[in-house]
């Protein structure tokens, strides 16, 4: 295993904090409120609704991979690059057209969607045009992400 930056895996861990959060909500261990509404706190969304918070940002995150990916792209050259751009555009393309018509769908999309980017990670990785320690940082995430929205999905 190849050592990971330390800033890029305390944003990557992070990063995981808005899932991890949806997911407990959904399963009714924490509230999706910051501070009590009824005294001026801050709702971030209905509080019941861990589903949507992890659909938000989600939404979110998996066209952010794709500009990650875009630009991993930019180091690909002749017929790789044109490849590269392709694919690193695929996961915000595949949010786009696939958001779900209600919040499992949209949870299984984005399942779809950040199981692909790991797969489109490990092409870039193999390509050697991520950083050498990129998948020791992508697996563990990806895997925690996808339980998250699979107690979405099935909680």
């Amino acid at each position: 295993m190849i050592r990971i930056p330390a800033s890029a895996l305390l944003l990557g861990v992070a990063g995981l904090i808005p899932f991890i959060w949806g997911a407990l909500v959904t399963l009714g261990y924490v509230n999706a409120s910051i501070g009590d509404p009824a005294a001026g706190g801050y709702s971030i969304i209905a509080a019941t609704d861990g589903s949507l918070l992890m659909i938000r940002y989600g939404g979110i995150i998996l066209p952010f991979m794709s500009g990650i990916l875009w630009g991993f792209a930019t180091k690909a050259e002749g017929n790789q690059s044109g490849a590269a751009y392709v694919l690193s555009v695929l996961p915000a393309i595949w949010w786009f057209l696939m958001p779900g018509t209600d919040a499992p769908g949209a949870l299984i999309n984005l399942m779809i969607g950040f199981s692909a980017v790991l797969l489109l990670d490990l092409a870039f990785q193999r390509w050697d045009l991520a950083p050498p320690w990129w998948m020791s940082l992508r697996i563990p995430l990806t895997i925690v992400v996808l339980i998250c929205l699979a107690i979405g999905v099935w909680a």
